[in-house]
């Protein structure tokens, strides 16, 4: 998709940007961070098929107390696309950690979405066997099928999975991906149109959309690195939040009620309205939560 068709909110988004060259194929990612380099930082860690500009509602809220740091995996939004790649989880989190070296972040409180719930839970296992200079401070994850058996995936998803999708994605129209999108938010109408278009043309830039099928390989990793992930979870010694919108018909409730059990005094906080993009149907809401569980004791 051409540059001429990302909106101007995008662009202005793209513009605060930067991009990294990861070390081995050259391949790139954006990233940007915002807010005052001297406060507490915040990673801020998007989901599945979208982007970091997932978070351009919350952001004014969360940059007015944290340096943000975040990016967009490799295979999303503004990143590179390659048709040649793995997808897996364990190199997104080889990204996001290439990522927290050159923003000189060795440390941060980490806000989880979707598919990155589970980046996150292999940062803590790394972590956890001393793999990884990175450190988290807390960890709020929200609104992701880490308890992948729980789920309960999407027409779109579980055709991501078949021999069909590449035939489909190529038929794919915005009109259908909207329809898709409104039937997991708490309500049809919670995201104005311009929000899906820009989630829709961030998805096909570059031909992202052709990738999907492989990145939906994380599907069967969430089975594959259960006990190193839900694991790295049940021994965590950091304060922890489970944060989610109790209207999500795909990482349902269930989901976050076992995470909530199994995190040593994670704190469990429904946002009772809301559906599976939380910080975008409503970020005062999500800011307030995040604000106030990272604020110093």
């Amino acid at each position: 998709m051409a540059e001429e068709d990302l909106s101007p909110s995008v662009r202005a988004w793209e513009a605060r940007g930067r991009r990294l060259r990861l070390p081995g194929a050259g391949r790139e990612v954006f990233w940007m961070e915002a807010g005052d380099a001297t406060a507490p930082p915040l990673l801020l860690l998007h989901g599945f098929p979208t982007a970091s500009h997932d978070f351009h509602r919350v952001l004014p809220a969360l940059e007015a107390r944290h340096r943000v740091v975040m990016l967009d995996l490799l295979g999303f939004g503004l990143s590179d696309k390659p048709d040649d790649y793995s997808y897996s989880l364990l190199e997104q989190a080889d990204v996001v950690e290439a990522v927290c070296e050159a923003a000189h972040l060795p440390d941060a409180h980490v806000l989880a979405h979707d598919m990155s719930t589970s980046v996150a839970c292999e940062l803590a296992a790394r972590i956890e066997r001393g793999r990884t200079a990175f450190r988290l401070r807390s960890l709020a994850l929200m609104n992701g099928s880490v308890h992948i058996e729980l789920s309960s995936l999407t027409i779109s998803q579980r055709l991501l999975l078949t021999p069909l999708a590449n035939v489909l994605l190529r038929l794919s129209r915005f009109a259908t991906f909207a329809l898709q999108m409104r039937r997991i938010f708490g309500r049809p109408d919670a995201l104005p149109d311009e929000d899906l278009r820009d989630m829709w043309t961030l998805i096909r830039h570059c031909d992202g959309h052709l990738r999907l099928p492989a990145i939906m390989g994380y599907v069967a990793e969430r089975t594959r690195f259960r006990e190193r992930w839900i694991g790295a979870l049940t021994r965590l010694q950091i304060p922890a939040l489970v944060l989610w919108g109790r209207r999500d018909p795909v990482a349902v409730p269930a989901i976050a009620e076992t995470l909530a059990a199994e995190i040593p005094g994670a704190r469990l906080r429904w946002m009772e309205a809301l559906g599976h993009y939380p910080q975008l149907e409503d970020p005062d809401l999500v800011a307030r939560e995040i604000l106030a569980f990272t604020a110093p004791a």
